[in-house]
């Protein structure tokens, strides 16, 4: 049994409604919001803004608000049945369909890897000249010993302080730069795609609303503790989750819009278009000061190692899956998911040419491997046999389908574009 639900199998915990009960809850949704302000998103974040300045905006509003809805439907099938959505489809899927998506899923979770790897390796080669793929083996280091060497609870807190200070680096670099907040407004509810921008917005979707997330959230829910058998603790703790869920992605939200704030206002104003993160930087220098562009680089740095460590336990989790297994660094399945996705994406560094384009693309195969990981979840959400009474309501159906819809509508946009 996986140690995250070790707990659940000793303890039973009666959940209360105060604010320090909900407090106490708080954590599983912040692990997946690192997921969505990861290096990936950077490079997305910093190509939208500085391109074409506060106009694509809307997208991490949309993204946003999918994802809250994707991430409580998934916390929810881990909360009612105990399984993460690997064991879950392993368990009601036929075996060759529960294989195929699967697979699909860990090369995702390669590619999410790869783009943290090496943004954290780009924020070595900003803060301390290493080069970029001496960097992508020291990052890979560090975050394998950081997964084999401490319990959830410790990750748990460490990656909470990095959000931390992701975030206040954003803030500081907002308030030493001149915003235009009416264009900022206008642009997080005002749909607009102006000429060859689509990919652009597809790789925007694919930073925040991924794959590798939902795995990771109905997984690490099971942290907390619950009884199952009790239908008024599930109800509650629903609850509970949902206000980790919203408050989680909502400061995600906010770091997103900062990044394309942050690019628009240094660089769409005076037409610079960046073509990478390295150059992000440096022309934040005589823009705003050498400690904004060094703010910039420990938080890419604090980014790229928090991301990682969460796209492995992601792997880990969808590997053990396929062996109807839970995530369990202890167990031989999850380890090699770990190690085995995150080394397989470090090597991929290693024949990558452009950095920052990897980065881009590599968002852009997250999105296309979504709407696989998004049916799949709505088919096990919505079954009796898998959920009982707390299956889909006809309204969690319609917007689980209309984001469902909407995902696979851009990825057809997609190709098109390349025709």
């Amino acid at each position: 049994m996986g140690l995250l639900k070790e707990r659940f199998k000793t303890e039973r915990h009666n959940p209360r409604k105060g604010a320090k009960d909900i407090l106490k809850y708080i954590g599983p949704g912040l692990l997946v919001t690192v997921g969505f302000i990861d290096p990936g998103n950077w490079a997305s974040n910093m190509a939208a803004g500085s391109d074409y300045g506060y106009k694509l905006l809307w997208m991490v509003t949309l993204s946003t608000i999918m994802l809250i809805i994707l991430q409580h439907n998934v916390a929810h099938l881990g909360i009612v049945t105990g399984d993460c959505l690997s064991e879950a489809a392993s368990k009601h899927l036929k075996s060759w369909a529960s294989r195929s998506i699967l697979v699909t899923a860990v090369l995702a979770a390669v590619s999410t890897a790869l783009a943290e790897i090496l943004g954290g390796a780009i924020a070595l080669n900003m803060l301390f000249r290493i080069p970029m793929k001496l960097g992508a083996v020291l990052i890979l280091a560090l975050v394998l010993w950081m997964l084999f060497s401490n319990s959830y609870r410790k990750l748990e807190k460490l990656i909470i302080g990095f959000v931390s200070i992701i975030g206040f680096a954003f803030l500081y670099e907002l308030t030493i730069i001149d915003v235009s907040w009416s264009q900022a407004v206008h642009g997080w509810f005002s749909v607009s795609i102006p000429r060859g921008s689509l990919p652009i917005v597809m790789s925007v979707l694919g930073a925040v609303v991924m794959p590798h997330n939902l795995f990771l959230h109905s997984e690490i829910i099971q942290s907390r503790e619950w009884n199952r058998e009790d239908e008024k603790i599930i109800r509650t703790q629903l609850k509970f989750e949902f206000a980790d869920t919203l408050i989680s992605m909502v400061i995600g939200w906010a770091i997103n819009s900062a990044m394309i704030i942050l690019a628009a206002s240094a660089f769409f104003t005076y037409r610079i278009q960046v073509t990478e993160l390295e150059q992000a930087q440096h022309l934040l220098t005589p823009l705003l000061g050498n400690g904004a562009a060094v703010v910039f680089g420990i938080a890419l740095l604090f980014s790229g190692i928090s991301s990682t460590t969460t796209a492995g336990m992601a792997g880990g989790s969808i590997f053990a899956g396929i062996f109807h297994e839970p995530y369990d660094i202890k167990d031989f399945h999850t380890r090699v998911g770990v190690a085995g996705i995150l080394g397989f994406a470090t090597l991929l560094i290693f024949f990558i040419g452009d950095p920052f384009k990897g980065l881009i693309y590599s968002q852009m195969l997250l999105s296309i491997q979504l709407p696989i990981t998004v049916f799949v979840q709505l088919y096990l959400t919505a079954s009796e046999k898998v959920m009982g009474k707390f299956r889909n309501s006809l309204l969690d159906n319609i917007l689980l389908w209309a984001i469902a819809l909407i995902i696979t509508v851009l990825n057809v946009l997609l190709f098109l574009s390349f025709l």
